[in-house]
């Protein structure tokens, strides 16, 4: 099985630092009154097909680029493009620099098409892209990105299997996924999910009753037929599901609620967010995260000390980085909000440790579905 493989230069760059939409988008969303600021860089970020408010991926890239804006004294605004759509991101992306910006951060495969569209175009225009691979511009990689570009991808797969060892170590048989459109991100925390699963039940010696139901949304938002979906999920005996990709996860949480399941959360810590929306604090037991935030301040700081060098036209993949201190992966879970009582946080620093030393492997597969010994079945997408 093809195994994950860290770009080791770039992580440990960004080991340095502290870890701390839709229509024609002609002007700027509304609330992007940001200080004007000081700094000759002006920072300006793209949702994708989602909004600053999806609690997840275009939330957390908003969050961390505007605070970044405004501990430098950099003018900072986000742009929504009015469609689903490439000519909606790259008219976004017109406006922004129509608009006197030249640094520009976008989330997502989705931004692929914009970026081959813009980028030699502009090239006083720095593009930080995250979650956005050499898949996503060629099927055979041979895209080479222009100096003003740099693209990170995670290892999904990994905080995946985190999350599905934890799961089934803290006592949970009944496991659903819920993933958001099959794009490789999704596939891997899904996959890496399974494998976590099985590997803590063969552990156990419970193989045999746990089991993992699978399926894809379509989509990256929730709605009454994906929640009816979970509501028969539930109501059949699911314990927990894994909601991942973008506000898909509102679905889950609302079955979960009406019949006292749980979730797992997805790309941040929602912990706080979901028990605050939900009213249910013990709704989502963990997250499976990835560093959005500690990418976004390395490389923009980069940028500012005049070190994009470190950056220009590469790809980037980020994973573990330590197997001492969890909180410095760009892969991991929360230990700070950790409410599981029969899987500690001592055993999950051991089994970072493990991955970290190469005890335990974890395939990034996407063509394949794993090889298990507990029960995995796998429904239709819903849309």
């Amino acid at each position: 099985m093809k195994k994950h493989v860290l770009s080791l230069v770039v992580i440990a760059t960004l080991v340095m630092s502290v870890f701390a939409g839709c229509g024609s988008s002609s002007k700027k969303a509304n609330d992007n009154k940001a200080a004007e600021g000081t700094s000759d860089y002006k920072i300006a970020m793209i949702t994708d097909s989602g909004d600053i408010t999806d609690m997840s991926f275009n939330q957390t890239t908003y969050e961390a680029s505007k605070a970044f804006a405004k501990d430098h004294n950099a003018k900072f605004s986000y742009y929504k493009p009015t469609e689903d759509s490439d000519e909606a991101r790259i008219a976004s992306f017109n406006n922004a620099v129509a608009d006197g910006y030249n640094v520009v951060v976008v989330p997502g495969y989705l931004f692929a098409n914009m970026i081959k569209s813009v980028a030699e175009a502009n090239p006083d225009v720095k593009i930080v892209a995250l979650d956005c691979g050499e898949g996503d511009f060629s099927n055979d990689g041979s895209y080479k990105l222009p100096s003003n570009v740099c693209c990170f991808t995670y290892a999904e797969e990994l905080s995946g299997y985190m999350a599905g060892y934890a799961a089934v170590k803290e006592g949970y048989k009944k496991l659903g996924y819920l993933g958001g459109q099959a794009v490789p991100a999704v596939i891997r925390f899904g996959y890496g999910f399974i494998q976590g699963a099985d590997a803590a039940a063969v552990e156990m010696g419970v193989a045999k009753d746990v089991e993992v139901k699978y399926i894809y949304g379509g989509q990256f938002y929730g709605d009454e037929s994906i929640t009816a979906v979970m509501d028969t999920w539930y109501k059949g005996g699911t314990e927990v599901v894994f909601a991942c990709g973008g506000g898909i996860y509102t679905s889950a949480c609302e079955a979960a609620v009406k019949a006292g399941g749980k979730v797992i959360g997805v790309d941040t810590d929602q912990s706080g967010t979901i028990a605050k929306t939900y009213g249910d604090d013990s709704l989502c037991i963990t997250s499976a995260m990835k560093g959005l935030t500690p990418t976004v301040n390395t490389t923009l700081q980069a940028i500012f000390d005049g070190k994009w060098d470190t950056y220009a036209g590469k790809f980037s993949n980020l994973g573990l980085v330590s197997g001492d201190d969890p909180s410095k992966n760009y892969v991991q879970l929360p230990t700070d909000t950790w409410s599981m009582k029969n899987f500690s946080v001592d055993d999950y620093k051991a089994l970072v440790k493990d991955m970290f030393d190469g005890k335990v492997t974890v395939s990034n597969d996407t063509k394949t579905a794993p090889k298990t010994q507990i029960k995995v079945t796998t429904f239709d997408k819903i849309h």
